[in-house]
This record gives structure tokens, C-alpha cells and sequence, in this order.
């Protein structure tokens, strides 16, 4: 009897502590990968913060139109809802890493390998997107980032970390959402790019194409 109690608490504080030890997991996996890609540990942090801060922040690419819309609760109420139709991109899950992208093409000396791998991922990630009405783009979790890892090692050995994150990043961005991007227009409610934060498979693709160079 006097275990139970014991393994009973040691379990509701694991419970309680699991949200701070993914954090603490996933920011290692970012900081080790910003560290392949040449930025500082503070850097890291920074960029992290502003990408957690800037994902509740959407940039209108256009007008917004705003409509009622009538629609039935769970007891089988009408009511009138106002809704936002339009396309935007999140500031932190789809501006900050092509911002992060575009600095890296900087480090860039051969662009051509670079360019290919881009090209490549962009079929790759159009290729296994698929558009849910009511969700979005939709791509294998893994795909995006194993493809850009790959293709990184095969045509852009001397750095492939950062033709990793490019190519992750930007093909991500091109490959399943700008060119799906005539299929969500037909949704209704605001259209996201990037809208899901650090856990966006624009931010989330650089990071681990990024991990997996160096596995």
C-alpha cells in the first residue's frame, strides 16, 4: 500500500513536467541545428522567442473580406458568426525562416546545387501535399525534411546543412502552400501561410533537414 501512492505522485509530476522537458528537447534540437547553420546559442534563443511571439501575428497578402455566417451549436442553436476570408503569411512560422533563408544564401558559394535541391523539393512537397477543406495543407511529417537532407548530401556535400534549411524552408513554402494556393482560395475562414508557429512544417522542415545532415 505504500507504493501505490508513491509511483501515483512520481507519474502526476512527470505529467506536469513533461511540457517543460519537450521544450527544454526541442530547443535543443533547434539550437543544435542553428549552431550547424553558424548562428550563435543568443541568436538562436532570440529567433526562437520572436518565432513564438510572431506566430500570433498574421500579415494580410491582400484585403480581408468579412462575412456572416450562420452556423449551429452543439444544443442546435443558430447563430450569426462573423468570419475573416483572405490569405496571409505568419510572421513567425513562414517570414522568419525565409528571412533565416535568405541570409543563409549569403554563405552560399555554388548556388546551382543549391538551386537544384530547391527545385527538387519544391516537386517533392507539391507531389505529397494535399489540400483538407476546413485544415489546409497537409504533408507527411517526415518527407519534407528526409528529401532535403538527402538531396543536400547528394548535390551539396561541402555545406549541407545550410542547403538543407534553403531548400527545407523555401520548397516547403513554394512546393505545398503557394502552389496549392488557388485550391485554399476556395476555403472559406483566413488562410495562414506558415500560421501554425514553431510547429509549422515551414519551421519545423528547415530544423530537422538541418538535425538529420548530421546524423
Amino acid at each position: 500500500m505504500f507504493f501505490l501512492p508513491v509511483s501515483l505522485t512520481v507519474f502526476i509530476l512527470f505529467l506536469l513536467l513533461l511540457p517543460t522537458i519537450f521544450f527544454i528537447w526541442f530547443f535543443q534540437i533547434v539550437n543544435f541545428s542553428f549552431q550547424k547553420l553558424g548562428l550563435t546559442p543568443n541568436l538562436t534563443f532570440l529567433l526562437l522567442f520572436l518565432t513564438i511571439i510572431g506566430s500570433q501575428i498574421n500579415i494580410p497578402l491582400g484585403k480581408y473580406k468579412v462575412r456572416n455566417v450562420r452556423r449551429t451549436d452543439f444544443f442546435g442553436f443558430s447563430f450569426t458568426q462573423k468570419e475573416i476570408q483572405g490569405v496571409a503569411i505568419n510572421l513567425g512560422g513562414g517570414v522568419i525562416p525565409v528571412i533565416i533563408s535568405l541570409y543563409l544564401f549569403k554563405q552560399v558559394q555554388d548556388f546551382i546545387p543549391v538551386l537544384i535541391t530547391l527545385f527538387l523539393m519544391i516537386l517533392i512537397t507539391h507531389f505529397f501535399a494535399r489540400v483538407i477543406p476546413g485544415v489546409g495543407v497537409v504533408l507527411p511529417a517526415l518527407i519534407p525534411p528526409a528529401f532535403a537532407a538527402l538531396f543536400s548530401l547528394i548535390f551539396y556535400p561541402q555545406n549541407p546543412a545550410i542547403c538543407a534549411y534553403i531548400s527545407g524552408t523555401l520548397g516547403t513554402l513554394i512546393g505545398a502552400d503557394l502552389l496549392n494556393l488557388h485550391k485554399l482560395k476556395q476555403s472559406q475562414g483566413l488562410i495562414s501561410i506558415g500560421g501554425a508557429g514553431v510547429f509549422d512544417g515551414i519551421f519545423l522542415t528547415g530544423i530537422i533537414a538541418v538535425f538529420l545532415t548530421a546524423l
